[in-house]
């Protein structure tokens, strides 16, 4: 692709050096409508193609990702400014969840049938065409794969809405494709701004779409699909707490409350950032981890003794410091950090609140960057109280070595997912996803294949009846 201009919305901005790397011309109408004629005529022939030759390409796919595992790694830290070590793992992990579908796929896929004492019948799972994708910028080749390998597996096709601060990721991907062997249309990547979303979404070829995004994007994309009557699947991020009960292994758990806050500068759906801690262990909770924040590394995201990268963006700085700004005015305590450091790239000190009280904005919203919030409780039932006291409802941790009690707690926290003894993680066999305004629908797991398939009822009777 040579179409580079000037004042594009859709470019590549280093967030290290916040130097312009790459701008790509939007698509115009008459291009996205050739993509959409071609994705439309390789599902006609795609949905006809054997579940193993599928399963082949899926292969191949994920074993091109691991041969171009570093120069993908770099440029996913060239366009957002993730770890290169955390980009190499993100890579990995794509390889992974191909690799499952197509390990999977063709058992997920087959027809199921009922059981005799309903009747003779089965049910039959069929792709359903156009799978537009909508994806955010935090984990770009992550955020592709999780919709597109069951997807394409379970026989449609894809057009990818990447976000426009990644171009050359959703570039990368649809190239992989091809270079696997996929028909053209297969797997599509458009250069299209949000704002013309709609338009492909009211488009009677598109048959379901799915997002990853903000609240407000997900409210966008609900309402177009309602309106013009297409499934739809949506990830919206969380504020996802983690507690910590008076029994764990405080160790364990301010490593894993601080690393897991710092992960991809915490710009991560499922990172711990609200951090729920017993009275009874809260101040040497606190000691601990203000030990850790004291020695974070901030600098060069290739440099592998670099434990927080710049933010994705000059945006994504400025709208966190203003957050935490806002929460300290409104009575938080700013504990350490809260500032812009004084060097090039979008930058921000690792941040440490507490004494976060109802009526803080902070309370409820997202703080989608390396900002840690302490909340201290008196016991189990407030913890809870703290946890679900947010729009939100994604993932979860509690650390506690009676898994019983810890289990029981489970229970009580409204979210998609909760994890004992570690920190939310994504895994391609387990079932990805929230409730509340996290969101809807599950993806990765044999779940996320089902979301992307119309579940055709065959039903059987004798002749006459």
């Amino acid at each position: 692709m040579n179409e580079i201009i000037k004042k594009s919305s859709i470019r590549s901005v280093n967030p290290y050096t916040n130097e312009i790397v790459r701008e790509f011309t939007e698509m115009s109408a008459e291009v996205i409508e050739e993509k959409i004629i071609t994705a439309e005529n390789t599902f006609k022939v795609w949905k006809k193609t054997p579940l193993n030759e599928r399963a082949k390409l899926l292969h191949k796919i994920a074993a091109i990702m691991r041969e171009k595992r570093e120069s993908l790694a770099k440029l996913a830290t060239l366009e957002m400014g993730k770890l290169y070590r955390e980009a190499l793992g993100e890579v990995e992990l794509c390889a992974k969840i191909f690799d499952y579908y197509a390990d999977n796929g063709e058992e997920l896929l087959a027809d199921k049938p009922l059981d005799p004492k309903i009747g003779e019948g089965y049910v039959s799972y069929e792709p359903l065409g156009i799978h537009l994708s909508v994806q955010p910028w935090n984990f770009p080749f992550y955020q592709l794969t999780r919709s597109a390998a069951p997807s394409v597996m379970a026989g449609n096709t894809v057009l990818l809405k990447h976000a426009s601060n990644v171009p050359q990721c959703g570039l990368a991907m649809e190239e992989i494709f091809l270079e696997a062997g996929a028909p053209e249309g297969l797997y599509t990547n458009l250069f299209v701004p949000g704002r013309n979303i709609e338009s492909i979404v009211a488009d009677d070829r598109i048959k379901l779409v799915s997002l990853t995004g903000s609240e407000a994007a997900g409210a966008s994309i609900a309402a177009a699909a309602g309106k013009y009557i297409k499934r739809s699947t949506l990830e919206l991020g969380g504020s996802d707490p983690l507690i910590v009960l008076d029994d764990a292994n405080l160790d364990d758990a301010v490593n894993a409350a601080v690393y897991g806050r710092m992960h991809n500068a915490g710009q991560v759906c499922i990172s711990p950032k609200r951090v729920i801690v017993l009275r009874e262990i809260a101040e040497e909770f606190e000691k601990r981890a203000k030990s850790i924040f004291s020695s974070l590394k901030v600098g060069d995201p290739m440099d592998a003794q670099t434990q927080v990268p710049p933010l994705s963006s000059e945006k994504a700085a400025e709208e966190i410091l203003s957050q935490v700004e806002k929460a300290v005015a409104e009575g938080a305590t700013l504990v350490s950090g809260g500032k812009r450091i004084d060097r090039p790239g979008a930058f921000i000190e690792p941040t440490f609140l507490k004494d976060i009280k109802p009526g803080n904005s902070a309370y409820t919203e997202e703080i989608f960057g390396p900002v840690f919030m302490l909340y201290v409780v008196k016991d189990e039932a407030e913890a809870i109280e703290v946890a679900n006291a947010t729009p939100f409802g994604l993932g979860g941790s509690i650390f506690s070595n009676d898994i019983i009690r810890a289990k029981k707690l489970a229970k009580s926290i409204d979210s998609g997912m909760v994890f004992i003894n570690k920190v939310t993680e994504s895994l391609p066999e387990l079932p990805f996803g929230g409730t509340k305004k996290s969101g809807y629908g599950k993806e990765l797991s044999p779940a996320g294949i089902y979301e992307v398939v119309n579940s055709k009822l065959v039903y059987i009777s004798e002749k006459g009846q």
